[in-house]
């Protein structure tokens, strides 16, 4: 699907970074539509080189995207079907977020309700603005959050904390979400998308494999025992070190005054930002 395509959202690439932009009024709800084409949008990303980050925002400035669409819920089911052995679709789509070999941003200035908080939470980092809000509803509506906030939240923010957000179907601050773990930071509306752009183009000039391999370590931290997670982190760095773009950069790095006194005081952070062009 071509880019101009999208109906739902914008997209924008500049300097190695996709910016995704909602764009489906009223609500943003998330529609059969909606997960077409972010199932789309994540295919392309997943083999786009010239990528090394996302961003998600929305044009809304009240909602990030609304919960799914609750028709797609309604019908006579009188028969539990057998357990599956595949995810459903919004599992599926937000596990392929989750797992997208790029660094994923979201930026929260609005409501995020619903599957909002379980598409911030499949993103590698979430900055929200002080009068966000974020909410899980659907134990009021006799369900349970099934687009991965059942296992997603109690991971990130342990049992107790999961079960306030889910069981409680409360409004969330964004400084309670900060403080939870549901959010990295929760910063004035003014500061939360300068911050998370110099973020997002300061990761892009960071080599695509170490992005990815990073990303690979750190979701072993998940689901495997320390011993074999640290066993993942030693296969995950070898392959990075074979890589001739990281013999380049530690080379550069050097030449540039590394390991020196004052470099390592005064120079250290900000020739950081100039191993892509040395």
């Amino acid at each position: 699907m071509p880019t101009g395509e999208y109906t739902t959202f914008r997209r924008h690439d500049a300097d190695g970074v996709a910016q995704i932009v909602f764009d489906s009024p009223p609500l943003n709800l998330v529609t059969p539509t909606m997960i077409q084409e972010l199932t789309h949008l994540l295919e392309a990303l997943g083999t786009d080189d010239q990528i090394r980050v996302v961003t998600f925002d929305s044009a809304n400035p009240d909602f990030f995207i609304g919960h799914a669409d609750l028709n797609l819920f309604l019908g006579s089911r009188a028969v539990i079907p057998p357990k599956g052995n595949t995810l459903n679709p919004l599992q599926s789509l937000l596990e392929t977020l989750r797992t997208l070999p790029k660094a994923t941003i979201a930026v929260l200035d609005g409501r995020a309700v619903g599957i909002g908080p379980e598409f911030l939470t499949s993103c590698d980092m979430a900055f929200a603005s002080d009068r966000s809000v974020l909410m899980q509803f659907e134990v009021a509506m006799g369900v349970l959050p099934g687009a991965t906030g059942s296992q997603r939240l109690p991971r990130l923010l342990g049992r107790m904390r999961a079960l306030e957000v889910i069981l409680g179907c409360d409004e969330l601050t964004a400084d309670v979400a900060e403080r939870y773990g549901l959010i990295n930071r929760a910063l004035p509306a003014a500061e939360v998308r300068p911050f998370a752009m110099r973020l997002a183009k300061r990761i892009a000039t960071f080599p695509a494999d170490a992005i990815a391999l990073n990303k690979v370590a750190v979701d072993a931290a998940d689901h495997l025992p320390i011993g074999l997670g640290l066993l993942e982190e030693a296969h995950t760095l070898n392959q990075t070190l074979v890589s001739g773009e990281a013999q380049r950069r530690m080379k550069a790095f050097l030449d540039m005054g590394a390991q020196t006194v004052e470099f390592e005081k005064h120079e250290f952070a900000v020739s950081l930002d100039k191993l892509q062009a040395a």
